[in-house]
């Protein structure tokens, strides 16, 4: 593609990109104006070209941050990710990236507006796992751009976000995990089968309240981890596919996990009998009282009382 600069006046250019021609043999160019020095007029002349040598059309560049951001999620983020992960990201878009930097056009955001961004963000106090979450939707939302040929680059490559030191976590010990178990067995806790099998499976929570019955097979002492159960702000329990291929798998119980797990199978029909046409059967190891998906706050409520009475016998 050819170019050409011509001055209209004190600080002004106008800039010509010469097209070629179209299916008629007419010439096609484009008009584009800018302010400032020769140099930074022949900068924008070059960045133009460089456009229409990839085939995106000057008109492109003028979509802003934000605008791009909202499209991204539309069109990439919301069909693609799960329910927390889009949730996740709309509300860093909305509060923490579209105030600051949203309404720079596009190919105009620098490695520097990012890097500002994110130092200012933890100026502001937020944790420094909050803003690498903030650069890694920077980052994706300029990758997909960058895909979609409307912009040349991406920002966010050269910056690195900030350091995060995880802390190994240590794992209870075991004489405490059986007298907490113990405990919710002797009064008869609901949720007691459920505790039992996290503690000797090391499922999560939202993967053990997820397991179906189908899943589940005491002939073979194993259980296939397929499916979470997960809390939406805007959809309400929700249920997914495991978060990974990784996390799809297959787990062998032992003896005593096998004998608590029939013996609950065992009065969860009793009690689907009693219930009749009131219960609402979908095919869940760990429901509801009526047969409905259990919230995953409801694990962590269900346990925490009987944490604090096993934490209180040990310091009697």
């Amino acid at each position: 593609m050819n170019g050409s600069i011509r001055s209209r006046g004190r600080g002004t250019w106008e800039l010509t990109i010469d097209l070629g021609r179209d299916a008629s043999g007419k010439r096609r160019r484009k008009f584009v104006n800018v302010k400032g020095t020769k140099t930074q007029a022949q900068q924008k002349l070059r960045e133009l070209l460089s456009l229409t040598d990839k085939g995106i059309p000057v008109a492109t560049q003028k979509i802003t941050f934000g605008q791009w951001l909202a499209k991204w999620m539309a069109g990439y983020v919301t069909p693609k990710l799960r329910q927390k992960t889009i949730e996740r990201y709309q509300g860093l878009i909305d509060k923490h990236i579209v105030p600051y930097v949203g309404y720079v056009e596009l190919t105009k955001l620098t490695p520097m507006d990012v890097d500002t961004l994110e130092a200012k963000l933890l100026d502001n106090g937020m944790a420094p796992k909050g803003v690498e979450m903030v650069h890694n939707v920077i980052f994706g939302a300029y990758k997909y751009a960058v895909r979609m040929e409307v912009a040349w680059r991406n920002p966010a490559k050269s910056v690195t976000p900030p350091k995060i030191t995880r802390k190994e976590g240590e794992p209870p010990e075991i004489v405490k995990v059986r007298e907490i178990l113990k405990l919710a067995e002797q009064e008869g806790h609901l949720l007691f089968p459920c505790f039992h099998l996290i503690a000797y499976t090391g499922l999560r929570r939202g993967e053990a309240i997820g397991l179906r019955h189908q899943d589940l097979n005491l002939e073979s002492g194993t259980i296939s981890v397929v499916q979470t159960i997960g809390r939406s702000l805007h959809k309400g329990i929700i249920v997914e596919p495991t978060k990974t291929n990784a996390s799809r798998r297959m787990i062998d119980l032992d003896d005593e996990t096998i004998g608590v797990l029939r013996a609950h199978l065992g009065k969860q029909l009793l009690h689907r009998m009693e219930l009749e046409g009131a219960y609402d059967d979908n095919g869940l190891v760990f429901p509801g009282p009526l047969g409905q998906p259990l919230n995953p706050m409801a694990v962590t409520r269900g346990f925490s009382p009987v944490l604090r009475q096993a934490n209180g016998l040990q310091r009697g």
